[in-house]
């Protein structure tokens, strides 16, 4: 008894080659179909280079284009011609020119010796396929596909269209129950025979040629019918990413190959050669005898998956810009924004380092330039302080900043006055974002200036609405940052609280217990400025109950009893 290879090959026949004559090493019979689109030249080289082996056929060649018929007609010819010159075979092994046996073909010979009423050809109904992608399973057997997904995509998508507009409907031939699954099979010379052989078969093959990816459910179906036994699954390690794209192995995939124990595994890079000298052997030691379990290392590919669609958290790259919903976050580390502190506390932004230990900036979106801490103009990772640079995109200059800063702890200011257009949304979305906001207190550098009372009132007006639309965003459903809001009033009234809180949160244990607190601005006259803004038409709200009488304020201590400073 002998395993037959169908060999499906349209590329890199020189490795095509190398492995059809490790096969034939072994006495495995070989039957050849080389793509209709390969250059006659090309082709006759090749069977040129096979004419000195016994067992080798070649059969009429067909156009094979991804997802088409050709593919299944192919396969049809090589086992047709593979069942009639070669009579001792009892299994017959479809497999590509890509494909590489990854232990000694002996072990396959005698696995299958042991199994040869089984055969071995992944094969499920479409409510239970989890893995089609492209949004058609049920449909691929009930609609029509005479045009090349890839050549004439417009046709194709029209024609699907037009067809679940009229409500067409295939008629499946006998009530067979369609099944789908990898193309690359084992079967035994009893199913594959009756396949061939049906005298249905060319109401099948009628059928099957206008489904899509027909190599994928013809043989798949019909095995169902025939098959004494079915092991649904297939003896060759293949896998696909989340586009169903086919990964391709190279030299450094050596050891995950070895720990899969398949028998053969596809695509090989035709330039591994690490790959093809370490598995074209059939010593017995290449591989140990066991059951073929390529689960081993699906955790592997899982990951790859992941890192291919969502990557590492706050890290974008020119290969991989994450699609809105399927980043694995916007920014790498935690990170914490202030609105209005600045504005009520004189020197805000050294104190805070100091209590912290954190590198605290100014107003990295303020509209003339990127206030980096100490004055700096360029910070890690060559992030220049432009203005124009940073708004070509915000998000980008704001994922760059936290992950080239990464394991230093980064606090910025932000507020009504700077750009917080398309940066706004993405601050609220970021778990990774603490943000504490003392409203109104934009008021105060408007109190505090030498403007006319006239243009104040207009640039509050403005500040005012701004904030408040902000507000919005932070308050929403969608915001996962951790957001602290207070008024003006109510901070004022005790800030070492919110202070605290603020400090605790950052994480610096040590800190907690403030003995050094940072010196508030002079609200004297606060309170009658607010009431003239009201007497002149604008009601600033968002200060909170801020009475008239409201003089100068210096921070109060809590009541609540101090932590020790540790």
């Amino acid at each position: 008894m002998s395993v037959g290879i169908i060999m499906l090959v349209h590329t890199a026949f020189d490795r095509a080659e190398q492995v059809a004559r490790h096969w034939a090493a072994a006495g495995c019979p070989i039957v050849f179909h080389v793509d209709r689109n390969v250059p006659s030249k090309t082709y006759t080289a090749f069977v040129n280079a096979m004419s000195d082996l016994q067992d080798v056929r070649f059969v009429k060649r067909h156009r094979c284009e991804w997802g088409t018929w050709g593919l299944v007609a192919a396969t049809q010819a090589a086992g047709e011609t593979m069942l009639e010159e070669f009579a001792d075979v009892r299994h017959v092994y479809l497999a590509s020119g890509a494909c590489l046996p990854l232990r000694p073909v002996q072990e396959l010979i005698d696995y299958l010796a042991d199994r040869q009423t089984t055969d071995f050809i992944e094969s499920a109904t479409t409510a239970d396929v989890p893995w089609t992608i492209g949004g058609l399973d049920q449909e691929r057997f009930t609609l029509r596909f005479p045009f090349s997904w890839r050549q004439q995509r417009y046709l194709f998508d029209k024609y699907v269209q037009f067809q679940r507009a009229v409500g067409y409907r295939r008629r499946i031939p006998n009530g067979v129950v369609p099944h789908m699954g990898s193309q690359w099979w084992c079967l035994t010379r009893q199913t594959l025979s009756a396949i061939l052989e049906d005298p249905e078969r060319k109401a099948y093959d009628r059928y099957f040629r206008r489904v899509w990816i027909p190599d994928e459910s013809y043989f798949q179906t019909l095995a169902r019918l025939y098959s004494r036994k079915i092991e649904s699954r297939s003896l060759t390690l293949s896998k696909f990413d989340y586009q169903g794209k086919p990964h391709i192995f190279y030299d450094d995939h050596l050891q995950l190959l070895r720990r899969s124990d398949c028998f053969v595994a596809r695509k090989i890079w035709p330039f591994a050669n690490r790959l093809y000298d370490a598995f074209l052997t059939d010593q017995d030691s290449a591989m140990k005898r066991t059951e073929p379990n390529p689960g081993k290392i699906d955790r592997i590919f899982s990951k790859a998956v992941e890192r291919r669609t969502r990557g590492r958290p706050g890290l974008y790259m020119q290969s991989r810009f994450p699609a809105p919903g399927r980043e694995g976050g916007l920014t790498c580390a935690q990170y914490s924004v202030f609105e209005g502190f600045s504005d009520l506390f004189e020197n805000f932004e050294p104190w805070l380092a100091k209590a912290t230990g954190a590198r605290v900036h100014g107003h990295l979106f303020a509209e003339d330039r990127v206030e980096y801490s100490d004055g700096q103009h360029v910070m890690n990772g060559a992030l220049s302080d432009s203005a124009k640079l940073r708004d070509y995109n915000k998000r980008a200059f704001l994922t760059n900043l936290i992950w080239n800063t990464r394991g230093e702890r980064q606090c910025f200011q932000f507020g009504p006055r700077d750009m917080i257009e398309q940066i706004e949304w993405d601050i609220a979305k970021d778990p990774n974002a603490q943000v504490s906001v003392i409203t109104g207190a934009w008021a105060i550098p408007l109190f505090k200036s030498n403007k006319n009372f006239a243009d104040i009132r207009k640039e509050a007006a403005l500040l005012q609405q701004i904030e408040s639309e902000h507000l919005k965003t932070l308050r929403s459903e969608w915001a996962k940052a951790r957001i602290r809001i207070w008024t003006l009033a109510e901070f004022i009234e005790a800030p070492m609280e919110p202070l605290q809180t603020v400090i605790d949160e950052i994480g610096k244990q040590y800190q907690r217990g403030l003995a050094e607190v940072p010196k508030m601005a002079d609200l004297t006259g606060f309170g009658q400025f607010l009431q003239n803004l009201k007497n002149q038409g604008m009601h600033p709200y968002l200060m909170g109950d801020f009475p008239v009488a409201h003089g100068r304020h210096e921070p109060q201590q809590s009541k609540r009893k101090p932590y020790l400073v540790r």
